[in-house]
């Protein structure tokens, strides 16, 4: 499976999964111009999207839906409390209503909804999988719930939000509603509780970690990386940024490099390899 993220912080989300031919869009968050610069750069024909699943209403998630789905005639996948919240008009041909935890096929892909807490009339992230690969994208998260918990012991590669830093937003300009709205159990994840939910409910089978959804004004790359990195020495640790898309990964790419290490270890362990002394 090939993923990235063309786009995730406050400002605009848009993160594209794709398993040979069939591929899927989760947000349109940035205008339809952006999306295809982006896609153009890491090599995505935007022609190739087969669906866009809609996680809610905010505008950082919906700001491109409508040109970008009518240009490539796109069917797009929302809950009825996001639809109706959103106010889009898009074209009845191309909506599909769906519950928050339905699953939808789309060629080889199987999505699942994941009904989730946040400031939204229906909102929901998604579980994309293939049937042997599960790649979770898991932001916009008030509090963490049981659906949240379950599918992160499901996935190989986590897109997890980390919205603000605690410190960051006390001490900044935002008004006392606005610091309340985001941390209110409704809102957003700090970088310390996704970090206490990564510790708590990451599986084995965990890859490759990715974080997102980063506030422009009450966090920084650098924090998120800070707080991450010590606990991620066996897996790919990638930050997601608000201006510019992340490289196209591969997952093949981890899960040979993770049968290698088994490969040599067990070598060593044979006693078939033996590494110099420093």
């Amino acid at each position: 499976m090939r993923y990235c993220a063309l786009a995730s912080g406050s400002n605009g989300n848009c993160y594209y999964i794709a398993e040979g031919k069939d591929a899927v869009l989760i947000d349109i968050g940035i205008n339809t111009k952006h999306v295809e610069q982006r896609m153009a750069n890491v090599g995505i024909d935007p022609a190739s999207v087969k669906a866009i699943f809609i996680t809610h209403e905010h505008t950082d998630h919906i700001r491109g839906v409508t040109v970008f789905c009518k240009r490539y005639q796109i069917p797009v996948y929302m809950t009825a409390g996001s639809y109706r919240g959103s106010r889009l008009k898009l074209p009845e041909n191309l909506v599909r209503i769906i519950r928050g935890d339905d699953e939808i096929a789309v060629g080889s892909l199987t999505i699942r909804g994941i009904p989730k807490y946040h400031d939204a009339q229906e909102p929901c992230s998604f579980l994309v999988s293939n049937g042997d690969i599960n790649i979770g994208v898991l932001t916009d998260i008030g509090r963490i719930c049981d659906n949240i918990k379950h599918a992160i012991r499901q996935v190989d590669i986590l897109l997890l939000e980390a919205n603000y830093d605690e410190e960051l937003l006390d001490t900044g300009s935002y008004p006392f509603f606005l610091k309340n709205r985001i941390r209110n159990g409704w809102g957003h994840l700090s970088n310390r509780m996704a970090l206490e939910t990564f510790l708590e409910y990451r599986t084995p089978r965990l890859q490759h970690l990715i974080l997102g959804h980063l506030s422009g004004q009450n966090n920084k790359v650098e924090l998120v990386q800070q707080a991450f990195s010590l606990y991620c020495k066996d897996i790919r640790l990638s930050v997601a940024t608000r201006r510019q898309e992340t490289e196209l990964f591969d997952s093949q790419f981890f899960f040979v490099e993770k049968h290698e290490k088994h490969f040599v270890h067990q070598l060593c362990y044979q006693g078939t390899i033996v590494f110099p002394e420093s």
